[in-house]
């Protein structure tokens, strides 16, 4: 049965370092769930904290509503997967798979035809099968991966743990390898936890994230609702990059930029304190959010032009601000910008948040008078 997981206030310190600050928060049973923050931010240590790898000094863990915190790791129905693999080198694939299985109390043991047919299909459902009698050493970072799964899948957890699992491979198999635990979780119904620092990664592959910074929790929501809907400055920028425009809000919520006078944004929400005439505000704006055109009465000088894939990188200074814009590359052509171009710069969206946290975040959008020429 997935496991439903309930963290409820728990702190770990080391020495001085508080990794975890009084984190809470519940993981649905049948989740994926990523934990995603920069190094430091306690993602790993509440992964282990839950494994039963790792004690909280207060806090309790639940699964399906029972403290574990007194309990071996064994007891906790957890299945973990490591960034390097650990698996027994002097063991065959199907040996290593098995192994969960074989060292479990007589009592609780299958027989050994049972734990042959269990690694027969995990190995099958890791399409790893006609590899079982080979040794890690003979096979590639996917299939390694692919094989520590199959062992944490073989005592049918509870709850599946996998702390940076793809980290140690290129880029190309992290995503196939990616997409493809993406689909075997849907189809195992196993409660998972994924601890990344790829923000890609926890977009592409989670249900929801709980992004942590300095051992607390940040904010918790769908990809969706943290790209959209950011709690704080932090988050947005973590999760994709962002520009950032200094500006002063003028009669009617229009943002004009500090030192230029060009109103490049225009508040959809004029009761909001941050949209007060005279008010300061910083925009964060997404790269593809920045609209560019060529003019010659404006304000912003293009600073380089590069492509990018799909897209055309534009930096642009502003009024000693350095942005960058991403436009398809197909529309580029038509944008007539090069090195030392002036062009006139527009917000097609953007937000602002208040200096102390408090209040909401505010939506900007293009003005209503914009159009382009």
């Amino acid at each position: 049965m997935a496991g439903h997981v309930s963290i409820r206030d728990v702190s770990r310190r080391f020495g001085a370092f508080t990794a975890l600050d009084a984190v809470s928060l519940d993981i649905p049973a049948g989740e994926l769930v990523a934990l995603l923050g920069p190094s430091g931010s306690g993602k790993t240590t509440l992964l282990r904290i839950i494994a039963g790898l790792d004690f909280p000094d207060t806090g309790q863990v639940l699964i399906n509503g029972e403290d574990n915190v007194a309990r071996h790791p064994r007891e906790r129905g957890v299945g973990f997967v490591f960034q390097h693999y650990a698996l027994f080198r002097h063991m065959t694939v199907a040996g290593n798979v098995a192994f969960g299985l074989q060292v479990r109390p007589r009592g609780l043991r299958p027989s050994k035809a049972e734990i042959k047919a269990r690694v027969a299909a995990l190995l099958d459902l890791v399409q790893l099968g006609w590899l079982a009698d080979r040794y890690p050493s003979e096979l590639s970072g996917g299939q390694r991966q692919r094989v520590a799964l199959a062992r944490a899948l073989a005592i049918e957890p509870r709850l599946l743990l996998l702390d940076e699992p793809f980290g140690a491979l290129d880029t190309k198999v992290r995503k196939e390898l990616g997409q493809w635990l993406r689909n075997l979780h849907h189809d195992q119904a196993i409660t998972s936890l994924l601890v990344t620092h790829d923000q890609e990664e926890a977009l592409e592959l989670a249900d929801r994230i709980v992004l942590m910074s300095q051992g607390r929790v940040e904010q918790i929501g769908t990809p969706a609702e943290l790209y959209t809907k950011p709690a704080s400055p932090f988050v947005l920028e973590f999760l994709g990059e962002a520009n950032r425009i200094a500006g002063v809000v003028g009669e009617g919520g229009l943002v004009r930029v500090a030192g230029t006078g060009d109103a490049v944004a225009q508040s959809i929400d004029p009761g909001h304190a941050l949209a007060a005439a005279g008010q300061a505000v910083t925009l964060y704006v997404r790269p593809h959010d920045l609209l560019l055109e060529a003019r010659a009465d404006g304000a912003a000088v293009v600073r380089s032009v590069k492509v990018a894939g799909a897209f055309a990188k534009i930096e642009v200074v502003l009024a000693d601000q350095v942005l960058t814009a991403l436009t398809p590359l197909h529309r580029l052509p038509s944008l007539h910008l090069q090195e030392g171009s002036r062009a006139r710069l527009v917000v097609a969206q953007g937000m602002s948040f208040p200096t102390q946290g408090a209040g909401g975040s505010l939506q900007f959008a293009a003005p209503r008078s914009f159009a382009m020429a």
